[in-house]
């Protein structure tokens, strides 16, 4: 009978949002959409900033990789929540941890590049005579480096200390994917130590980001209160204003899911947290950089001019091959 309370679980069953068949399509069309708006916004980013010549800065050599990385996000969750809806809703033990390291790297690298972006303002506005100097590409490409570095070696601690201990109370996770509190919840052994392991790494990168963020801002607020005239702040306000919501609703979601007392955690709670953080904020983040951003909006603007005047171009080209006036 010990034995068998201690046999290593081969499979999990995603319990996901509802068990309700006749909410399954309303859900599954409901997360499409969500996804295709995604990648839709976030891929625009990239080539927005990839073919606008006026874009090709360190802010925005970050925020295409924050672009980036919020397209790997949504495609770690969203594709396999889809098949959830549609199909029995079982991953393998491969494909979970799988899904577990890949949302945690990127999750992680997330933390850092919004760091990086929070130094980058902090240089623009506080140091702007050094600015060209300081922000090199070389110290972006390391910064970034070393946040993706950071992102894989956390993600491999959080990871291991999970799928090491035997999953034998159930195979249910009741969660929409392969989260670490749902998971140590079906863990039969004793998992204070990997908790506090998780805790640990999590916290570090978090409040160590947090903290890093904070001063940047502090020192940004800082110079922006000396300047005399009112516009000239409120120039220097509006370059940090996207950033500053996007951590809000990152961090703000990240900080209240992994930092609470054990005790506390509420699975369904947790639930509707993650979807915040790990789906909505990646949909939201093109439309909070675009919408609120003027360099953006002026890449978009001179971007639709292009296509408007290469389809007139074709369009003129098409009716003098066929003869018309």
């Amino acid at each position: 009978m010990v034995e068998d309370n201690y046999t290593f679980a081969s499979e999990f069953i995603l319990l996901g949002f509802t068990n309700r068949e006749d909410l399954q399509v309303t859900y599954f069309v409901l997360f499409l959409a969500i996804y295709v708006v995604t990648l839709i916004g976030n891929l625009g980013v990239i080539m927005l900033i990839r073919t606008d010549s006026c874009l090709h800065t360190p802010m925005y050599f970050f925020l295409s990789h924050l672009s980036l990385l919020d397209i790997c996000y949504s495609s770690t969750i969203i594709p396999q929540t889809l098949l959830n809806f549609l199909v029995e809703k079982v991953i393998s033990f491969v494909r979970c941890a799988a899904q577990l390291f890949s949302f945690a790297t990127c999750a992680t690298t997330e933390c850092y590049v919004l760091a990086a972006m929070a130094y980058d303002r902090y240089m623009a506005i506080c140091n702007p005579l050094l600015y060209s100097v300081v922000m090199s590409q070389r110290l972006c490409v390391g910064m970034l480096a070393g946040a993706y570095l950071a992102g894989v070696i956390s993600s491999t601690i959080h990871t291991v200390s999970i799928f090491r201990l035997p999953f034998c109370r159930s195979k249910r996770i009741n969660h929409f994917f392969c989260d670490g509190p749902p998971l140590l919840a079906l863990s039969c052994s004793d998992t204070h130590v990997n908790e506090a392991m998780v805790s640990a790494v999590v916290g570090f990168n978090v409040l160590s980001t947090t903290a890093f963020i904070l001063v940047s801002y502090l020192s940004v607020l800082s110079a922006v209160l000396r300047i005399r005239s009112v516009a000239g702040q409120h120039k220097a306000f509006s370059t940090c204003a996207s950033h500053l919501v996007s951590i809000a609703l990152y961090y703000g979601s990240s900080l209240f899911m992994y930092l609470r007392p054990g005790s506390r955690h509420s699975l369904e709670h947790d639930e509707v947290v993650s979807m915040l953080y790990s789906i909505i904020v990646p949909m939201l983040n093109p439309l909070i950089y675009s919408l609120r951003n003027t360099d953006m909006k002026n890449a978009m603007r001179k971007a639709k001019g292009r296509v408007v005047s290469s389809l007139s171009t074709h369009g003129s080209w098409s009716a003098e091959r066929r003869g018309l006036p």
